[in-house]
């Protein structure tokens, strides 16, 4: 490996880049610049701070804070003194970071404001290890002990190095690549949070495997946005963009990405699906409510831009008929649609969890490359992923360098090699159930290897789904499809050991919105408007359009509309945007049981 551990990543660009943008933030309307040497430098103060305290290393500091500079600079701070930094999400409640606090056995928390400090207070008088507590945000709050504000741990910092000006490099020095850099809870739907151990070399190793098929340039500009306490963006937001000297600019929330995306038009970020279907929606929805001839043009691109990325796709020569059509689309429509995300991107990457084969395509044609990946917080986190030039929609990509992938018998996929964690922290039973005596991990994804050696992901394991009648079927492609219609915004495909599928489904509020105004109907808020009547009757029709292809097993007998939208704050999304299939079953039970017993 090029670097034995993280610390000496980040330090050596103080150095090599001092002067370069390394970060940037926005403050007051304006968007502030950070370079590599200030970086650096106040990551080495927060390091010294935290060594005034008694932290050394193998010891754990926990960070509970939406994305901010900060928060990277506590990582790196962190992992410098080789102690491990314990992310926390946020959105977590009380007795969640509890948990997760004691468990870790974390000497320090930095939060990010009064909300997160107030959690904490909640459950301090239980609090095991716990005993300094820092807060990045204290605009007009006053602080009682033992809090402190976030800049007392750099003013302990400045006066630390004074005495010991060498203690943060030599610290680095010390960290060997097997030592362990995070501990990361999995935000599991059922029982305890279980906590990744990830060490040095796991994560470098991921880093360098990535980069030798995806090709990463120092003067890329990325836009952070997914939880730096999610492994996905942490990877690739934090690690892989320090690795290559790149710069990020860090999204004010996720509502502003769209203007974000204008204003500092990245050429390289990463995502989950939500983002993809919500900008695919969005398009969609203005195309319909436009004038007939620019729908008509615009169906048009689109069916000349995919039978040209497919072309591409497979290697195939481009007539020059088809060439020319292709760049009239992209004058006419295409264009516009990449100015919508900055203009200049080079490509997207998408993980976390399925993105439907139809939507990569449309971005595909629009010269929008999303380059689908593999992969668990378990395994640091990449598995696979598509190349540049060597893509297939609806598949993870290929296997990455010096990683190994097998298909169990029951179609499980099982990996193996420097990218996999060390266990479950204080879990040795789930550890041994997780990775078997010859280093395979057992992942709990469905899936398979085609003839051109791309991995295709079915399923979850645990969400398949075996009707009464015996028959195995994997929601998530059905969700997939169905979610492609510009009338359904999220949904939930239901009938474990039940008779036949039904489903919970969020329509699109905008698309239904607009329907109800051509149709004269109306509504004064969101239960009256899925209530409207001919709305059951129009997503009927849109899933029976879109399931054509299905068994008669898998087809959707039944459906019902949610209450409103699955969210973080309902606790129907995890974290990372993911649906808790269980929270929304338990949920809608009544409405669920009503549906098999009519």
């Amino acid at each position: 490996m090029k670097y034995k551990n993280l610390g000496e990543m980040f330090f050596e660009k103080r150095q090599l880049l001092g002067d370069k943008t390394a970060y940037m933030y926005k403050e007051a309307g304006d968007w502030v610049k950070v370079s590599f040497k200030e970086a650096v430098d106040r990551a080495e103060k927060i390091a010294a701070g935290l060594a005034s305290l008694g932290v050394a290393k193998g010891d754990r500091v926990a960070v509970m804070s939406p994305n901010r500079l900060e928060w990277a600079l506590c990582d790196y701070a962190s992992v410098s003194l080789g102690a491990l930094l314990v992310p926390i999400y946020p959105s977590l409640l009380s007795e969640q970071v509890r948990y997760i606090l004691n468990d870790s056995e974390a000497k320090v928390i930095i939060v990010s404001d009064p909300l997160q400090v107030d959690k904490v207070k909640k459950v301090h008088g239980q609090l095991k290890f716990t005993k300094h507590f820092f807060v990045f945000d204290t605009t007009d709050v006053q602080l009682d002990e033992p809090w402190k504000k976030f800049s007392v741990l750099s003013e302990l910092g400045e006066a630390f190095l004074k005495k010991e000006s060498d203690y943060i490099p030599r610290s680095i020095e010390k960290v060997a690549p097997e030592d362990w850099a995070t501990i990361i809870y999995t935000s599991g739907t059922t029982g305890e949070p279980k906590g990744a151990i990830l060490t040095h070399k796991n994560l470098i190793s991921n880093i360098e495997n990535g980069s030798a098929v995806l090709e990463v340039k120092p003067d890329d500009v990325f836009l952070s946005f997914l939880p730096l306490s999610h492994i996905f963006e942490r990877m690739a937001g934090h690690y892989l963009s320090c690795y290559h000297g790149c710069t990020v600019g860090y999204a004010e929330s996720v509502d502003t990405v769209a203007q974000n995306l204008l204003e500092i038009r990245p050429t390289v970020m990463v995502s989950v699906p939500r983002l993809y279907e919500k900008i695919y929606a969005r398009v969609l929805e203005a195309v319909e409510m436009g004038p007939p001839l620019k729908r008509k043009i615009f169906y048009w691109a689109i069916k000349v831009g995919k039978e040209y990325i497919n072309k591409v796709m497979y290697h195939k020569p481009i007539p020059g008929w088809l060439n020319f059509k292709r760049n009239l689309a992209f004058k006419l429509v295409f264009k516009k649609l990449q100015d919508r995300v900055g203009g200049r991107n080079r490509f997207f990457v998408s993980g976390g969890a399925p993105l439907s084969a139809e939507i990569a395509e449309f971005f595909g044609a629009a010269g929008i490359k999303i380059l689908e990946g593999y992969g668990l917080t378990e395994t640091s986190p990449v598995i696979t992923v598509n190349h540049e030039d060597s893509f297939r929609f609806g598949a993870v990509g290929h296997v990455l360098p010096n990683v190994e992938v097998k298909i169990a018998e029951d179609g499980e996929i099982l990996t193996r090699g420097d990218h996999v964690m060390v266990g479950y922290y204080k879990k040795e039973a789930e550890t041994k159930e997780a990775i078997d005596k010859d280093g395979w991990f057992y992942t709990g994804d469905i899936g398979l290897i085609d003839k051109d050696n791309f991995l295709k992901i079915t399923d979850r394991k645990k969400n398949i789904i075996v009707t009464s009648g015996g028959k195995n079927i994997a929601p998530q492609p059905i969700e997939n499809s169905l979610i492609t219609s510009k009338f359904i915004d999220q949904v939930v495909v239901i009938g474990d050991k039940r008779k036949f599928c039904t489903a919970v489904i969020v329509p699109s509020e905008d698309a239904l919105k607009a329907w109800a105004k051509e149709k004269n109907l109306g509504y004064s808020n969101y239960l009256e408007l899925v209530n409207l009547p001919g709305v059951k009757e129009l997503i009927r029709s849109e899933i029976d359009s879109l399931t054509t292809n299905l068994a008669s097993y898998e087809t959707i007998k039944d459906f019902i509309f949610a209450r409103a939208q699955f969210t973080i704050e309902n606790d129907q999304l995890t974290p990372s945007l993911k649906v808790r299939r269980n929270v929304v079953e338990r949920d809608y039970a009544a409405e669920i049981e009503k549906m098999y017993q009519e």
